[in-house]
């Protein structure tokens, strides 16, 4: 698909690799919705992107937004799915101090499935039918993750993100009848605002097994997305984009 054709949806637009996907996307001239729970976020988006805050623990929410974003576009042919959080923590652990067992608490970890997982199946499912509601072909995209090989104290993140990836070929193969592509993407470490705020030693421990000797960047994965929605014999797979992390 041309990204001057595209009528895309956004989500967690309104900072990371979000944000910079709807700029680029804005750019190549496509139509674009973007959603956040943060609207100030959504603010550093050009004018020509529609914006309006979205809430993706919120189904009710998630249906709103994209019927919306489908009639502020007039069509629907690309869904990012994109919006994340991280909660880390071991799921299970000794206190140093008092010797105690300590376990991950139940809202940490289904507050992580919630957003990442739930939500962004959501996401994806909502934009499906409304594709299909308009007879528009197109590629839903859900990020993923390289963590989704496993990661020490992700449980809660790496359980989201493998399903996700496990799913682009399930959902490939669901909607391959409605002429709908769908397609994971797995990023390594990227530099957000998101693993900015990871525990500094687990962040350099990380950056230090990446081959190519870096963190990424959100135009790293914006490539990736690109390939995605352009070349248009891709379907059913998850493509990792690490800088080899994952070896």
């Amino acid at each position: 698909m041309e990204l001057h054709k595209v009528k895309a949806i956004v989500t967690g637009a309104g900072s990371g690799m979000g944000l910079h996907f709807a700029i680029r996307l804005a750019e190549h001239g496509a139509q674009v919705a973007g959603g956040d729970i943060d609207e100030g976020g959504l603010k550093q988006l050009p004018s020509s992107v529609h914006r309006r805050r979205l809430d993706v623990r919120s189904s009710k929410d998630i249906a709103e937004f994209t019927r919306w974003a489908g009639e502020a576009m007039g069509g629907l042919n690309v869904v990012i799915s994109n919006a994340g959080i991280l909660r880390d923590g071991l799921l299970v652990k000794r206190d140093k101090e008092s010797g105690a067992v300590v376990t991950m608490p139940d809202e940490q970890f289904e507050s992580v499935i919630s957003v990442n997982l739930i939500g962004a199946t959501y996401v994806i499912r909502e934009g499906v039918a409304e594709m299909v509601r308009r007879g528009e072909r197109g590629v839903v995209i859900a990020m993923s993750s390289a963590a989704r090989h496993g990661n020490r104290g992700q449980s809660n993140y790496v359980s989201a993100k493998a399903a996700l990836a496990a799913n682009a070929l399930t959902w490939a193969r669901e909607f391959a009848p409605f002429g709908i592509r769908a397609v994971a993407i797995a990023p390594g470490m990227v530099e957000t605002p998101m693993t900015r705020g990871m525990n500094p030693k687990a962040r350099e421990a990380i950056i230090e097994r990446i081959p190519v000797g870096r963190i990424g960047t959100p135009e790293d994965i914006w490539l990736g997305v690109r390939f995605a929605i352009e070349c248009e014999y891709l379907n059913g797979v998850t493509i990792d984009i690490d800088g080899g992390l994952r070896l």
